[in-house]
């Protein structure tokens, strides 16, 4: 199971990812702390139209990403949002594994503190757009290097509707309790 899956249950879970867009660092470095300095979730997997597999994780901002602290994702060092078209975000992952590729998922807002995530797909694109971005021979997995790419990917993800992915719910700060 990819960590941008293990996330994308950040925001999946057990779906096989078939074609994910990976690169080899970070490419959005613009990251803020956009949902303030500590965020603590539940997350599931949603296959055909059931919540699974459920999560929780603690994440902090260190200043350049959501670093995980606590709970489940033990093999994702953190992650970062940025903002995206239609009010969507883009889930940039990063693994504790030095080497791991860089993994992306949009979420969408449902509600407030949910959001429904899915990972940015290639196989949502023509043969020609993932000749033109993606590099490497893999049938699977496409190695982006280029943010120009990344958007081009996740505007064709995010117009194909999605049953399967992920679902993230913020639970209150431990303060708030």
């Amino acid at each position: 199971m990819t960590n941008l899956f293990r996330l994308a249950t950040l925001m999946c879970g057990a779906l096989a990812l078939a074609g994910c867009i990976r690169s080899n660092g970070p490419i959005l470095i613009d990251a803020k702390p956009l949902f303030g300095t500590s965020l603590r979730l539940q997350l599931y997997s949603i296959r055909d139209g059931y919540a699974r597999d459920p999560e929780r994780v603690v994440f902090a901002w260190d200043g350049h990403l959501y670093k995980r602290t606590a709970g489940g994702l033990r093999d994702i060092q953190g992650f970062t949002a940025h903002a995206f078209e239609g009010g969507g975000l883009i889930i940039q992952t990063t693994s504790k594994k030095p080497g791991d590729p860089v993994e992306f998922a949009l979420a969408h807002k449902a509600a407030d503190g949910v959001w429904f995530v899915v990972p940015i797909d290639e196989s949502d694109a023509d043969e020609a757009t993932r000749r033109a971005n993606c590099k490497g021979d893999s049938k699977t997995v496409c190695l982006i290097e280029r943010r120009e790419q990344l958007l081009a990917f996740a505007r064709l993800t995010a117009a194909r509707p999605k049953q399967n992915g992920g679902l993230a719910l913020r639970l209150p700060d431990a303060a708030r309790r």
